[in-house]
């Protein structure tokens, strides 16, 4: 099966950002693009308004023998109606991942792995790309600011860039022309159990890169690879050692400036917009990526300093003189920890409070220890209840737990219909909304008070 014999798709799940950027893939293709999720967003929004039929009730009819392909996240439920009638009728049923495996085939595709890091380094290389005379069709894990899509298209280039998760092994469909790897941090071990499977997952994905491909890592990644020579690897890191590197770091009123070290050639006039030391790291990724790739360094700079951002990621809501507030995916202690300790560098002497939704039961249990010593870094806490996606509770796994093991000083729980009335009464300084759930509910209202 081709993309281009596709006339009808049904998505499931289809309000995802995987899923809607595929979604709005085909829809530009002029496929007949149908889908279900759970609840409205703005997400889902959007993509009604770009002519595409979405459903918010497990509607089994509406599935028929029309319907060339069905995809579905993982995310969704087991006993969705409309996935089992799907597969009663023998449709064509497959995951997120393998739709992108069938679009990717045949392309030169740049694939960003990590733990963490891999959304805004995706978006930041395809804007890259996407500025420059090669061009890009990318399929990214958030809304790039410039665009406000997680879709950029450029049907005549054939060079693609996509964000390769490492959920549910996903990431292991690509066979990229080039792969970055950001992080391999302990994540997903309801899926992979142990971090050494975790580890040997990406080496798999590494393995899948083409013979004479490119691989560019994140220095002090160590992963169990074969060392067969048939692709070309790379380092990239903030210090030097590294085959990538920066020089002459500087911090001007709050962002940072610094020079680029190549293997063989220094590229000078770095200045980005986003705030954050992790996000000097992501440029060096994204730059040294689309350098190897071989796009003009004129072109890496300028885009590199022209990139406003991905939403939820390091988000400056509102910035006034006497109240920030910045919204943040972070989902995992060491993003929580990266976040926070780039605030506090920015800004010494303020103070910074956190509102933190965890997600999933499973992460919370297997990070808790990790959790507690990252959320600590805030001067005042306020921890939401558990976010549960695709999970049921786990005994004795809440965010009262949480809580009690985290060494803050001010802290406290709250359910999330009581946060703006507790702003109102404690207004923060700095405040920082973090997690991967649907905290981003929060924003609009504390926008609309605060603004």
């Amino acid at each position: 099966m081709k993309p281009e014999t596709l006339h009808r798709v049904h998505f499931l799940g289809i309000g995802g950002i995987g899923m809607s950027a595929l979604a709005r893939y085909l829809n530009s293709a002029k496929v007949s693009v149908t889908g279900y999720d759970k609840t409205p967003t703005s997400l889902t929004d959007e993509l009604i308004k770009e002519g595409i039929s979405i459903h918010f009730e497990d509607k089994p009819d509406l599935i028929t023998n029309e319907i060339d392909l069905v995809i579905y996240t993982p995310a969704i439920p087991k006993d969705l109606e409309e996935l089992n009638k799907a597969k009663q009728l023998g449709l064509s049923v497959m995951k997120r991942s393998q739709l992108l495996e069938m679009i990717t085939a045949n392309h030169s595709t740049l694939a960003v792995a990590g733990t963490h890091g891999k959304t805004t380094v995706s978006t930041m290389l395809a804007h890259i790309l996407y500025s420059s005379e090669v061009g890009c069709t990318a399929f990214l894990g958030g809304i790039a600011k410039n665009y406000n899509s997680n879709l950029l298209l450029n049907l005549s280039s054939n060079s693609m860039v996509a964000e390769a998760d490492e959920f549910d092994r996903s990431f292991l469909k690509l066979h990229p022309r080039m792969a970055v790897i950001t992080s391999t941090d302990a994540d997903h071990l309801d899926i992979y159990q142990n971090h050494e499977n975790l580890l040997s997952s990406f080496a798999e994905f590494v393995s899948n890169i083409e013979k004479d491909g490119y691989l560019l890592i994140k220095a002090g990644i160590s992963l169990p690879l074969s060392d067969s020579g048939i692709i070309h690897k790379f380092t990239y890191s903030l210090a030097p050692g590294a085959d990538f590197y920066i020089t002459d770091l500087k911090l001007l009123e709050g962002r940072y400036q610094f020079n680029l070290q190549t293997p063989d050639s220094t590229i000078q006039g770095f200045y980005p917009s986003l705030p954050g030391l992790f996000n000097v790291e992501n440029a060096i990724a994204a730059a040294s990526a689309a350098y190897l790739f071989g796009i003009d360094p004129n072109v890496i700079v300028n885009s590199i300093n022209n990139f406003i951002g991905v939403k939820r990621r390091f988000d400056h809501r509102i910035n006034k003189k006497d109240f920030l507030f910045i919204d943040d995916y972070a989902h995992h202690p060491e993003e929580l920890k990266a976040c926070i300790n780039s605030v506090k560098k920015i800004y010494p002497e303020r103070k910074i409070t956190g509102i933190f939704q965890p997600h999933l039961y499973t992460r919370t249990r297997d990070f808790a220890q990790e959790f507690a010593q990252s959320l600590s870094l805030l001067d005042n806490l306020i921890l939401l209840d558990i976010y549960p996606a695709r999970e049921l509770p786990i005994e004795g796994i809440n965010s009262q737990m949480l809580l009690d093991i985290t060494p803050a000083k001010n802290k406290i729980l709250l359910p999330k219909g009581e946060v703006i009335n507790y702003l109102k009464d404690n207004k923060p300084d700095i405040l920082l909304t973090l997690g991967a759930g649907d905290i981003d509910k929060l924003v609009p209202e504390i926008e609309e008070f605060f603004s």
